[in-house]
């Protein structure tokens, strides 16, 4: 679930929701692109989406072990990203990588310790014949949260 959450929370700009995927004192190593705590990743990407038009995050090939109140976890992500261009074509940018997670559940609560994404891919591209027009909100007004509700359950992963 918590994996799932800091999709959603990538997705809809929800910082609570993704600083409680990680431990206050978690690091975060996305290589290049950002070096510190796993909360600090997530204002740097508030910062960077919120000139995004939309952005999208699927997560598959989720393999978790977990030892006692420890686990490691390895999970394939693709990111697309949905932007105008300087001169005002629509551009789309597909990110492939893997989140390389170490877990621990403190006090009840399983959240991640260390992150390291390994990115594998990307590619842009101009987008044609897009047709319809975005449904989707990157906040809490979005339709999710009627349906999930603001209030997001800790203590699993």
């Amino acid at each position: 679930e918590a994996i799932h959450n800091y999709c959603r929370a990538m997705d809809r700009i929800d910082d609570d929701l993704g600083r409680s995927v990680f431990h206050a004192d978690a690091m975060a190593d996305y290589g290049a692109m950002f070096q510190g705590t796993g909360h600090g990743f997530i204002e740097f990407v508030h910062g960077a989406h919120s000139g995004l038009l939309v952005h999208t995050h699927q997560v598959s090939n989720i393999s978790i072990r977990v030892d006692g109140d420890r686990a490691g976890s390895e999970t394939y992500v693709t990111a697309t990203l949905r932007m105008k261009t300087s001169d005002g074509a629509l551009a789309e940018t597909r990110s492939l990588g893997r989140y390389i997670d170490q877990w621990e559940r403190r006090d009840g609560r399983w959240a991640i310790s260390h992150r390291h994404y390994v990115h594998e891919m990307d590619d842009t591209r101009l987008v044609e014949n897009a047709r319809y027009a975005t449904d989707g909100r990157r906040n809490r007004t979005d339709p999710s949260y009627g349906s999930l509700g603001t209030v997001e359950r800790e203590g699993s992963a």
